[in-house]
This record gives structure tokens, C-alpha cells and sequence, in this order.
């Protein structure tokens, strides 16, 4: 007698059709572009008809087509809408830049001042971003068959919040997020499911939170399938707390109990339902922690590991080394691009080497323009402005030309310059897809922190006074973001000019470092404080150190006439020299200050 077939699995049959939809979506909207870009643009600008920014460029109660609009409003930064901001920021709740209520604002890297950008938002963006979030697993699985049959060890982790002296909430967009609904409340998903509880999530304490994210992922071991984090660094950075405490964690266990440092009740209570004694596990993770060589780790530990999903493009990309080593090569996937001012688009091809991965820009998350950027054209700022072209259409941009992003947003950004530089590398459909280049003007970066020349400069500035005394003045100097040890740290290589006969003490280059972190932004010195970014570093280098490198670029081909030192360097070489010439070496004595939310919120409540 013939067997009868097996029936078929509801669950799988409704995601299976919800991937169809998904992908059926980015069809769509990748086709028909244009059309959908006067579309969101005109939604913008019709329910943000009587907001004071529009009216204050003379676009009062009319609903601008596309030309209208560009013609009357400006192109702007951060510091063009700061008093807006401000305003709101204070309690001001009349439609300043946007008819709905903003709900909380979002946290950006630093201004000029080294705090943070407050990125207004409202209420409906959580759910444009979770529409966003929704279409990654269905790409993920045109290319990684079966993600539904295990379990992702995605470590996620929220960072500390402000008020705003009017009341609203300022934190990362991701910390936004995770304590949204949106993730709290999410249904089950097979293709979304983590080992971390929530609880683990959303507990504040950043050592508390990693052990026990990683304590839930060793304990399901075998069910993982994708390993990662937001970033490579944040990653790497739990390999080497797996490494600093791998006995702690064979301790819990073998023993089926926390370690009692983790204190926060609600996280004890959500591992304790997946804990229980299992001594094979913790000899097998013994034996394998406590070979010489970590080399291929994740994949020893997650066997089923099928690839780590981690931004490892633009500065991130300095990690991939690292990434490989631990992971015997394991395919790295970067699968979306956002930032607090918008959340852009995804990356349709997940398993792309690092360095051809694009992102298709979806037309329904904004209204977005493109800036020509030249590329290594050898003309300073002032040239380079003169040169630039006039922003064009998302679907004007050329096939290799490089880009800044301006963008307009339903939350109340009008034309504005989010600093990333993008380069199209391709098309799907009519959708062009962008490489990430970099961060404008950016020149240091470990981790979520971005320094550019200008505020480097002003931190070196501050941090010279101290050798006044002593009749030394600083020359020159370059830098380099150093992440050779984990965390990752800035290296300052300073070249002096010593006058005096009185020798310098230690303790005063300290100081030098100290006071070149507290001039920094206030991203990093939070990271500073919490650990993912290493102590500032000082080296002090042979008289004409400087000049050798200009030596070097001149027999590589630099006009004498136009080169400058560099402010930030990463060429191998380079670095080699700069090390040869070093004479001593100084690091930051303490953690600079640090808070969330403004200076001058906590001045005011002072006062």
C-alpha cells in the first residue's frame, strides 16, 4: 500500500508566500522609480503644506512639483537646521519642520561643538524602517537556502538615552528600535529567529548584555545558522570578550547557573529558561578555547554557521582581515543600508565580496538627489565647489560616477546632506545600486564614532597648550585608526620642535591625550567609556619624519607644488616608516568625560 505524501507545512507555506510578496515589492518599486519619486516627494510636501520651514521659503499651502521645489529650497546641513531643531528640542510643538508630532529624536555623529545631531523622526517611520527590515530575510534566502530551520546569534545591544529639556527621547536609531513595539512585540518569524531574549536586548549594562547574549548563543550552539552584529567591530569585540571569558561561561554551563555578576533579574530569568547543566558543551567549548590558535573559531563553536552579517563596507572594511581569521573565511554579508536620518535601502546581492557590495536605494523610503562629487581630482575645497554640478534625479545618476546623498524625508529633512559619498556601481531595473565610499571629510573611525580633519585639528589645537611651558611647539602631524588590538584606538603621530633645556615629563603628553578625547565628539567619548574604543595614542616622532613622508609621495608621484601632509593614513608603507622613526609612545591615562543627551541641557537643570 502506497504511502500517503506528507502534509504540507503551514508555516512554511505562509512565509514562503509572504517571500514572494517581498520580493514581488522590490520588483516593483525598482521599476517604476521615477514615478514613485514625485509620488513620495508630493505626499512629503502635501501633508507638510503649512510647516513654517516650507513657508518660510515660500512654499505656503502649494504643493511644488519637482522643479518648484528645487528652484525655492535650499541644499542644507546640520547647522543650517540647528536653531529648528533647537526649538523643538525645548518643547516647541508648533509644525516647525513637519505637520505630524515628532516623537523623539535620533542621534547622529557629532556636530562642530562635539555633540551629537538630533535627527527628528516620527511615529510612522518605525514602520517604513520595519517594512525595510522585512525584505532582507527574503533576499537572504534567494542565496542561503533553509534560514528558517535554525536560528541567528545576532547580537544587538542598546546604548543610553537622553530628555530633551522638552521632553522627548534622543537615542540611536537602533536603540529606538529594539524598544520599539515593532521588535518587542514582533510575531514569531522562523526566518527572524535570535538566540538572544529580548531582556538580553534591551539590558543597559553593555557587560551584562554581551555575556549573556553570547551565553544564549553557546548554549543553542548547533541551531545557529547566521552569526553577527551591526557593525565588524562590535563583533570582534565579542570574539575577544569570548576570549577573555570562556572559563566563566564553561563554569555556567557545566553547572545549568549565571555567573553572579549578571545582576539585572529580568536577564537571569529569560536564560535561566534555556540553561540548564550540560557538561559535553562545556568540555567541547573547553577544548576548543583553549587551543593555542582562535584561528577559525566562530565556525568551530557555531558549526552550522553559514555566514556573519556585519557592515564591513567604507570604514568597517579595515576588520575584514580579522573577520576572515576567526571564521576560516566564512562569506560576509552586509545586508542593508540606513542612517538616522533615513533608512535607504538593501543589498540584493548578500553574498558579494566586501568590496563590490552595492545597495539599491527603494524609492518609498524618501525623496533622494544626487550631488556630482569628482573624484581624486587634486583641487582644494574651495575649486572642487566651484566645479560641482547641480544635484540629479535618482534616476539620472551615471554608472560610475561618485555622489554625496541629499535627502527629503517625511519626518521634516528638506534637501538635506547626509555626508555619505556613494558610487553607482550598477542597476536593478531602473534603480541604480551604490557602492559606499566613505563619510565625507571623515578621517578617523573605530567604531560608530566619525572625526573629521576640522575637529581633529581643533582637539590637537586644544591639547598643544600643554607644552607651551616647556618651550615646544608641535610641527606637524598625521594620524591613523589603529585595530590591531582590540578595541580598536586612534594613533597620533606628532613630530616636535623642543626649544627648551627642560625636559618634558610623561605625564604631560598624557595630558596631551586627555585633552584631545575630551575636545572629541561625544560619540567618541562614549565609546571611550564603554569600551569599544581603545585610549588615545601619542607617538612622538625623529625630527623630519614629516618631511620623509613627503620624500615618499613625491617618488609615488605627487606634485611638490600641491601636497600637503596628510591628516589620516593607512598605506602600509607609510605606516612602516612613521614606526621606524617613533622615539616614545604616550597613552590617554583615563576615559574622558562623557553623558548622554547635551552639555547644555545638563547646564541648564543646573541652573
Amino acid at each position: 500500500m502506497p504511502t500517503m505524501p506528507e502534509a504540507p507545512n503551514m508555516q512554511d507555506e505562509i512565509n514562503h508566500e509572504k517571500n514572494i510578496k517581498a520580493l514581488q515589492f522590490i520588483e516593483q518599486v525598482t521599476t517604476n522609480v521615477d514615478e514613485i519619486q514625485k509620488k513620495v516627494l508630493s505626499e512629503i510636501l502635501t501633508r507638510n503644506a503649512h510647516v513654517e520651514y516650507l513657508k518660510r521659503h515660500s512654499l505656503d499651502g502649494l504643493t511644488a512639483d519637482r522643479e518648484t521645489f528645487k528652484n525655492v529650497m535650499p541644499i542644507v546641513t546640520y547647522e543650517d537646521l540647528q536653531p529648528d531643531i533647537n526649538r523643538i528640542a525645548n518643547g516647541d510643538t508648533s509644525p516647525i519642520l513637519c505637520s505630524s508630532p515628532i516623537s523623539e529624536f535620533l542621534t547622529s555623529s557629532g556636530t562642530s561643538a562635539g555633540e551629537r545631531k538630533l535627527m527628528p523622526t516620527i511615529e510612522e517611520e518605525l514602520e517604513r524602517r520595519s517594512l525595510l527590515y522585512g525584505l532582507l530575510m527574503p533576499v537572504m534566502n534567494q542565496y542561503v537556502p533553509d534560514l528558517n530551520k535554525g536560528k541567528g546569534m545576532c547580537l544587538c545591544f542598546i546604548k543610553s538615552e537622553a530628555k530633551t529639556p522638552g521632553g522627548l527621547a534622543a537615542r540611536p536609531v537602533l536603540t529606538s528600535y529594539y524598544k520599539s513595539s515593532y521588535f518587542k512585540e514582533r510575531p514569531f518569524d522562523p526566518y527572524n529567529n535570535y538566540t538572544s531574549p529580548n531582556e538580553t536586548i534591551l539590558c543597559l549594562d553593555p557587560y551584562q548584555s554581551m555575556y549573556s547574549q553570547l551565553l544564549c548563543g553557546l548554549i543553542q550552539n548547533n541551531q545557529v545558522l547566521r552569526v553577527g552584529a551591526v557593525f565588524a567591530s562590535g563583533f570582534i569585540r565579542a570574539i575577544r570578550f569570548l576570549q577573555k571569558h570562556w572559563t566563566l561561561f564553561c563554569k555556567d554551563i557545566r553547572s545549568g547557573t549565571i555567573d553572579v555578576q549578571i545582576t539585572d533579574q529580568s536577564v537571569r530569568n529569560a536564560v535561566s529558561k534555556l540553561l540548564e547543566p550540560n557538561p559535553q558543551l562545556a568540555d567541547f567549548i573547553e577544548t576548543e578555547c583553549s587551543r593555542d590558535s582562535w584561528q577559525g573559531i566562530i565556525s568551530r563553536l557555531w558549526p552550522n554557521t553559514k555566514y556573519i552579517d556585519v557592515i564591513v563596507t567604507g570604514s568597517m572594511s579595515q576588520y575584514i582581515p580579522t573577520l576572515d581569521y576567526y571564521s576560516s573565511g566564512l562569506p560576509l554579508v552586509c545586508t542593508m543600508y540606513a542612517s538616522s536620518e533615513c533608512f535607504f535601502g538593501l543589498n540584493l546581492n548578500p553574498l558579494a565580496k566586501p568590496s563590490e557590495v552595492s545597495y539599491t536605494i527603494l524609492p518609498t523610503m524618501g525623496y533622494f538627489e544626487f550631488l556630482p562629487v569628482q573624484k581624486n581630482s587634486g583641487l582644494p575645497d574651495s575649486a572642487n565647489e566651484k566645479e560641482k554640478q547641480e544635484p540629479v534625479e535618482l534616476v539620472d545618476v551615471k554608472l560610475g560616477r561618485d555622489y554625496e546623498l541629499v535627502v527629503t524625508t517625511y519626518a521634516g529633512l528638506y534637501r538635506y546632506r547626509v555626508g555619505d559619498v556613494l558610487r553607482v556601481a550598477g542597476f536593478k531595473n531602473n534603480a541604480p545600486q551604490f557602492n559606499f565610499i566613505c563619510r565625507k571629510n571623515v578621517v578617523l573611525c573605530i567604531d560608530a564614532d566619525k572625526t573629521d580633519e576640522v575637529e581633529l585639528q581643533n582637539a590637537v589645537k586644544n591639547a598643544i597648550s600643554h607644552l607651551i611651558p616647556f618651550d615646544a611647539f608641535l610641527m606637524d602631524y598625521t594620524s591613523y585608526a589603529s585595530t590591531s588590538n582590540i578595541p580598536g584606538h586612534y594613533v597620533l603621530y606628532w613630530e616636535l620642535r623642543h626649544g627648551g633645556t627642560k625636559s618634558i615629563p610623561p605625564t604631560v603628553f598624557e595630558n596631551c591625550c586627555l585633552t584631545i578625547e575630551e575636545s572629541l565628539n561625544s560619540v567618541y567619548r562614549q565609546g571611550r567609556v564603554c569600551e569599544s574604543i581603545g585610549a588615545l595614542e601619542i607617538k612622538i616622532v625623529e625630527t623630519g619624519t614629516l618631511d620623509k613622508l613627503m620624500d615618499y609621495a613625491i617618488s609615488r608621484g605627487a606634485s611638490i607644488n600641491q601636497y600637503k601632509t596628510p591628516r589620516c593614513v593607512k598605506f602600509e608603507p607609510i605606516l612602516e616608516l612613521l614606526n621606524s622613526r617613533v622615539l616614545s609612545v604616550y597613552f590617554s591615562p583615563k576615559c574622558p568625560k562623557w553623558f548622554p543627551g547635551h552639555q547644555e541641557w545638563y547646564d541648564d537643570n543646573q541652573n
